[in-house]
C-alpha cells in the first residue's frame, strides 16, 4: 500500500469534465498545507498504466503547473482536460468558477 493511496483516492473521485486543485486535494486528504505532496505524489503515478486522473488537479490559479522535469507531460495534460470539454483562456488559464470540483460531503 503506497503511502499515497489516501490522496489517489480523492483524485479518481474528480469527474470527467472538472478540475481540483493541489491544495484542494490536500485539503480533503486531511494534508492542510501539503500541496506541494499532493504534486509529488502525482509526479509518482505512470500515466501510461494508471486509472489515476492526475491531469485533472491543476494550481490554485487555474494554470497547468509546468515543470521540466514532468518530460513533456504538460501538453499531455492540457490535451487531456480539452478532451473532456474544459477550455482554457488564451492565457492558459481555466476558469474555475466554471470547472472546479464540489465533491459532495
Amino acid at each position: 500500500m503506497s503511502k499515497y493511496d489516501n490522496i489517489y483516492a480523492i483524485v479518481r473521485q474528480i469527474p470527467k469534465g472538472r478540475v481540483a486543485t493541489y491544495g484542494q486535494i490536500a485539503d480533503l486528504a486531511h494534508l492542510y498545507g501539503k500541496a506541494r505532496l499532493v504534486g509529488y505524489a502525482l509526479y509518482q503515478v505512470d500515466i501510461s498504466l494508471s486509472d489515476i486522473p492526475w491531469h485533472r488537479v491543476i494550481n490554485a490559479k487555474g494554470e497547468i503547473s509546468h515543470s521540466m522535469q514532468r518530460n513533456g507531460t504538460d501538453y499531455k495534460q492540457r490535451s487531456l482536460l480539452e478532451e473532456e470539454g474544459i477550455k482554457f483562456s488564451p492565457e492558459g488559464k481555466i476558469n474555475l468558477r466554471e470547472y472546479l470540483w464540489q465533491p459532495e460531503d
